[in-house]
């Protein structure tokens, strides 16, 4: 179903290499001294995974030896014909993904789709926004011809969905799965092509002698945007931390559509149920790799009428950049702390960003209590960004949400 086999990845790496499209640095291991040694050559963290994965199954980011060790150690089934493949992480990369349309000879791209999240946290997770909203236009050409050249070597007659990631201007390709995706149903609402249809047309066209439709698709100026949101049963699971990463864990998604993307995430939002706040009290606390887009995130929240709650170096540093804000204890600081407060419910609204093996535990009973209490909690920067543009696109509309039938939205689209 995917090419992840590690029996195909040899081949398929073989593959990019002809087509002069780059891949993230990889190896293949059997044993703990294999996985060390290339996790070393590569860097930490790295991605590491069975040789065989649905839905990420068992993908982990590993951040040291110790990690290795244990993910090792607790493998099942690895041998020589199926290894534990491991990866470069792409450090704050964007990721991306492709739905296309193929006949073997020609392919055709209806829009890209920009994750919201970075690369790190399984696609299946991730908001996601198509057309993209902050990808240049090379990149997307790139997207869309490295797209073509694959399905065309591979000979995919059908539909097909690729994964990429974009890290210091280089597009790289994670995966190819010569199959429908779960994203065609969105590509083919928003852009207002029925990519099922087409797909069966292509696959049948032996029994009907039709010709193939790929060759007449042409690119459409698309004026609205498209935001996937996941569905997740945390609410099911209180005990479960809902940290995001690279294994798959919603059951579900849902799409706001809107020409304005922060009305489109806000809806987005609130069909999985998790309405964002217009006001009131914002719990900020995020790892030091994400500081750099700290004071941004802060103002937006201050700007839009919202007191900011802060623990630690956090605190310090949206105060040290002119924004007003309250320490917060965390934890193991004495009380009152953050539990309290959620208990209270004096906290509206939670971003809190895990990263490395300790930020994962240390802060875990936050997330963990806002699934309790039922707020609202965001464990990415890229989301934090995008709910404050949904909160600011809600309240500068004094009418509230816009709505338009598909048809209408279809419309409006132009060659």
């Amino acid at each position: 179903e995917t090419i992840d086999l590690a029996e195909d990845r040899d081949h398929f790496r073989a593959m990019m290499d002809k087509l002069e499209i780059p891949m993230p640095e990889a190896g293949m291991a059997v044993t703990v001294e294999d996985a060390l040694e290339i996790a070393n050559s590569i860097g930490y963290p790295v991605m590491v995974r069975p040789s065989y994965v649905l839905g990420g199954r068992g993908m982990e980011v590993v951040h040291d030896d110790e990690m290795m060790r244990v993910y090792m150690s607790a493998a099942v089934g690895v041998t020589p014909d199926r290894p534990i493949l491991i990866d470069r992480f792409l450090h704050h990369a964007t990721e991306c993904e492709a739905d296309a349309i193929s006949d073997g000879t020609n392919c055709f791209v209806p829009a890209v789709m920009e994750h919201i999240e970075l690369a790190g946290v399984h696609s299946g997770d991730s908001a996601c926004v198509l057309p993209s909203l902050n990808l240049s236009e090379k990149h997307v050409a790139t997207i869309k011809d490295y797209t073509r050249k694959i399905a065309v070597e591979m000979g995919v007659s059908g539909l097909m969905n690729m994964q990429y990631a974009i890290e210091d201007d280089t597009v790289y390709v994670l995966e190819a799965n010569p199959r429908a995706s779960r994203t065609v149903p969105l590509v083919s609402k928003v852009c207002a092509i029925n990519m099922v249809r087409l797909a069966t047309e292509i696959m049948t066209s032996e029994l009907t002698g039709k010709p193939s439709p790929v060759a007449a698709l042409r690119d459409k100026k698309i004026p609205h945007y498209g935001v996937k949101e996941a569905v997740f049963p945390f609410n099911m699971f209180q005990e479960v931390d809902p940290v995001l990463g690279p294994e798959m864990r919603s059951t579900g998604e849902v799409l706001g559509i809107s020409p304005n993307f922060g009305e489109a995430y806000y809806k987005a939002q609130e069909a999985t149920q998790t309405r964002l706040p217009v006001s009131g009290t914002v719990l900020l606390s995020v790892c030091d790799m994400d500081k750099g887009e700290l004071v941004p995130i802060a103002r937006k929240f201050s700007d839009l009428g919202f007191k900011i709650l802060a623990t630690g170096k956090t605190y310090a540093m949206i105060v040290e950049n002119g924004i007003e804000a309250e320490l917060i204890k965390k934890l193991y600081e004495g009380r009152p702390n953050i539990t309290d407060a959620m208990t209270n419910g004096k906290i509206d609204l939670i971003i809190n960003t895990p990263m490395g093996a300790n930020g994962l535990q240390d802060d875990s009973y936050i997330r963990k209590a806002a699934i309790k209490y039922r707020i609202p909690y965001i464990t990415t920067m890229a989301a934090a960004t995008a709910s404050a543009e949904g909160i600011r696109a809600l309240k500068e509309q004094d009418t509230g949400l816009g709505v338009k039938s598909l048809q209408e939205f279809h419309a409006e689209i132009t060659e």
